[in-house]
């Protein structure tokens, strides 16, 4: 067993044999510190210029001997000493502070991070006697304030609080508070980061989307969080003190993930796991999570595996106490939930097997083309932003019943209906997932057999949604997509729906700025003008060209 823990470099052999037997002694479990404890440890302290600090169970036998500086200690790994819903860890923590100084923050964050049973500093004279105990302990996270309180200070010899009494009815009262957020939440409870260089309109607008999303996927969202800094932390974004804010918010607020709105590559998710026992998810899992949770035909489920896994494979890194929450739950939902190995030869050979299997999908649907090409039928693809109306639209023009729901990607698998225009022609027109802005790569390349109908397609109607505020955005996103998937050179109609909500002069506005026809997709008189424009299109095409592609 480890002795001590800690830097013992330049201690006198005398000292570190007094370290090490301070593991023969023992608390009474309802004392914070024996006075002779108290005692001996603020003399050696004095003596060695460095803050001691002990670790102690229940039983008040002392479990970690710890060796700090003159400002500070580090608390070791103690992951092994689990802790289950509305429990502590089972652990106080007792240091000396070498100025007089009361708790510290850090001692307040550690002891809200590792839920300590109580922190407690001893602080001394200045010939090295004990002179007041401070302590403090956990609140129940329903508790309004901060998540913890800080007791009277105490005399050394007079730390009989009855500990003991007091963390069994802590962890009662912990207990009964969590009972109630599972009944009251059945739902994932999260706190949304945004820490970003950009104008605080620009991350104010993209926190709201972030919001949309969360909400799409089930989750509560308790609160959003914007830091705005001149340069991006390389280890946790932000710097190291507003993350403990953040993490004493989470706890504060009953959180149990939080959401980042930037991408977090590989060294910035461990980092940031390290420091709090919440999940914690970016951006991109987000939605991949999303399309988890919407897939439902063989070939999407394929291809959102496949994106999963590519997002989880560098992440894969051994004693990674991150893995846990990033497979399970929020953030690895869904057809490969199960099948989220951590092992990188199986993700590898699982990778391999989505692939080939995509591959046969694109040759089914390659066939699928050509017959269509035989009876000459010229495509229609109906694109835009997520939940603009894309589905709505469908739904209207070829009167079926295609999933419309004002959430953030209800449609994920592509649905094509037949649709007959007046002058007798006959289109197929197809619904195509929605398109959002910084849209993970790995998603974008798993659904190119989605996104090959595109390649397809004779004509895009690009659905706007002009009541959304942020719609002039939303159009600069699909058209870079587009650009980005070569597929800019494919003519394009825009159509403006939900015009209902808009006066009828902003409506004209916007039709003549953006060159675009304005409609309410649950309207289906006010789709005439999209009609007309849209037969007019494919019979010029029947006329000049060759059959469909």
């Amino acid at each position: 067993m480890k002795k001590l823990f800690g830097n013992t470099g330049g201690l006198k052999s005398n000292h570190i044999r007094k370290l090490e037997n301070l593991y023969r002694r023992r608390v009474a479990p309802q004392d914070v510190i024996s006075p002779e404890l108290a005692r001996d440890i603020s003399h050696l302290a004095y003596r060695i210029r460095r803050q001691i600090g002990l670790l102690i169970n229940r039983k008040g036998n002392i479990t970690h001997v710890i060796i700090g500086n003159h400002q500070g200690i580090v608390i070791p790994d103690i992951s092994h000493y689990r802790i289950a819903p509305g429990r502590l860890r089972g652990l106080r923590c007792l240091h000396t502070h070498l100025n007089g100084e009361p708790l510290s923050d850090d001692d307040m964050t550690d002891l809200a991070l590792l839920r300590l049973d109580l922190m407690a500093a001893i602080t001394m004279g200045i010939d090295g006697h004990p002179h007041q105990v401070h302590v403090s302990h956990i609140l129940p996270s329903a508790s309004k304030g901060l998540p913890f309180t800080t007791l009277p200070p105490l005399a050394p010899n007079r730390t009989d609080i009855g500990c003991l009494d007091l963390i069994r009815a802590l962890e009662s009262e912990l207990s009964r508070s969590m009972a109630l957020l599972a009944a009251d939440h059945h739902k994932e409870r999260a706190l949304l980061v945004s820490v970003t260089t950009a104008s605080k309109q620009i991350a104010l607008d993209s926190l709201s989307e972030l919001k949309e999303l969360a909400l799409s996927g089930g989750i509560d969202v308790l609160d959003t969080i914007l830091q705005q800094r001149s340069q991006i932390g390389a280890r946790y974004l932000m710097g190291r003190g507003k993350l403990q804010e953040l993490i004493i918010a989470a706890l504060q607020k009953g959180a149990t993930a939080i959401i980042f709105d930037q991408e977090l590559n590989p060294s910035q998710m461990r980092s940031i796991t390290d420091q709090i026992d919440l999940k914690v998810i970016d951006r991109s899992q987000l939605i991949l999570d999303i399309f988890a949770q919407r897939a439902q035909s063989r070939e999407g489920k394929l291809q959102v595996e496949l994106a999963q896994l590519k997002y989880l494979l560098p992440r894969l890194v051994a004693k990674n106490t991150a893995m846990s929450r990033l497979t399970g739950g929020i953030g690895g939902r869904g057809p490969g939930e199960t099948k989220l190995e951590i092992n990188r030869r199986r993700v590898h050979q699982r990778i391999g097997h989505l692939e080939k299997s995509l591959t046969l999908v694109r040759k089914q649907r390659k066939q699928q083309r050509a017959k269509r090409y035989k009876k000459r039928l010229p495509t229609i693809s109906i694109i835009g932003y997520t939940n603009v109306g894309k589905s709505t639209l469908l739904n209207t023009l070829t009167q079926s019943h295609v999933l419309a729901a004002s959430r953030l990607f209800a449609t994920l698998d592509p649905s094509s209906r037949r649709l007959r225009f007046p002058r007798d022609i006959e289109v197929i027109i197809t619904d195509t997932v929605g398109f959002i802005k910084n849209l993970p790569k790995d998603l974008i390349a798993a659904f190119r057999a989605t996104l090959e109908e595109l390649e397809n397609a004779d004509l895009l109607l690009h659905v706007i949604d002009i009541s959304n505020p942020r719609f002039k955005d939303q159009i600069e996103s699909v058209e870079k997509i587009l650009s980005e998937l070569q597929l800019d050179h494919i003519p394009a109609i825009r159509v403006l729906n939900k015009k209902d909500l808009l006066p009828p002069q902003k409506v004209i506005r916007f039709a003549r700025q953006y060159d675009g026809i304005p409609i309410c997709a649950q309207d289906k008189s006010s789709l005439m003008a999209l009609i007309r424009k849209t037969e007019n299109h494919i019979s010029h095409l029947k006329q000049t060209s060759s059959p469909p592609r």
